[in-house]
């Protein structure tokens, strides 16, 4: 039995965990997921937001996503894939033989560095100052998801740089780690409500929870943190469960590209 385990995650590791999260599959899931969730969306929206004010959520969030690409490749088309391809089996994760374990474990250290991270954006001001740019999208939907400033995009990178060189985790990890929290990001900030949403809820960030967390109340979008895991949030004391009258931030709210990257300064 034993024997037949090792030979299950021989070929596991060997064949098929880098085959079924190649970079191409990676692409093809997100995108999948991507034009899934917005088909919802505007088939069965939770809230009516104004069409003017959502074309152009849509038109700046990507046009964000194609900037922030555009200049990290400018440093390194994959950065973390590189780093994961150099350090792999040279980390603390070198002790763990067995691949599901490696992935299971880096993947809930990554979700709790998030939850920390994102805890901090919120708690001070340096952080904030960035972060208030992915709040300030007052039509909340799952374009909302790439709404980030280049400067904590950066700040983000470097930290799972750190994550990824001191377990010393592979490639095959790395991306499908990346391709779960990606996927679950852009399905919290959907706007969208379904039949066990609540259920659910207890275990994962699912959008009720995630959209009291872009409330333009300070007191309200202060909780709520999770990727992924709504654990985290249980655990540490900062889960809420409230439907907000508003998403954004008060006072002065710039919509377009240029002016989001000068927000943040």
């Amino acid at each position: 039995m034993l024997s037949e385990l090792t030979s299950l995650t021989t070929l596991l590791e060997a064949i098929i965990w880098p085959t079924i999260i190649s970079g191409k599959v990676a692409t093809f899931i997100l995108i999948l997921f991507f034009v899934i969730l917005t088909a919802l969306e505007f088939h069965a929206p939770k809230r009516k937001l104004p069409k003017k004010g959502l074309r152009l959520s849509y038109r700046t969030n990507i046009g964000l996503f194609i900037f922030n690409s555009t200049i990290l490749s400018l440093i390194s088309a994959t950065p973390l894939l590189m780093l994961a391809k150099h350090y792999s089996g040279s980390g603390l994760f070198s002790y763990f033989s067995n691949p599901l374990w490696r992935a299971f474990l880096s993947f809930l250290l990554l979700d709790l560095l998030l939850y920390v991270w994102h805890k901090a954006s919120h708690s001070f001001d340096v952080l904030w100052m960035f972060h208030k740019v992915h709040h300030n999208d007052s039509c909340l939907n799952v374009s909302t998801a790439f709404r980030i400033h280049i400067l904590e995009l950066f700040i983000i990178t470097a930290l799972k740089a750190a994550y990824i060189v001191i377990l010393g985790l592979d490639r095959a990890t790395v991306l499908i780690n990346e391709t779960i929290i990606t996927v679950f990001v852009m399905f919290h900030h959907t706007n969208i409500s379904f039949k066990g949403e609540n259920l659910l809820g207890r275990v994962l960030i699912v959008p009720y929870l995630h959209r009291a967390h872009h409330s333009m109340e300070r007191n309200e979008h202060d909780h709520n943190y999770g990727a992924v895991l709504s654990l985290w949030d249980r655990l540490f004391g900062t889960l809420a469960e409230l439907e907000p009258a508003k998403t954004g931030i008060k006072g002065d709210s710039p919509q377009t590209l240029i002016k989001l990257v000068k927000l943040g300064f």
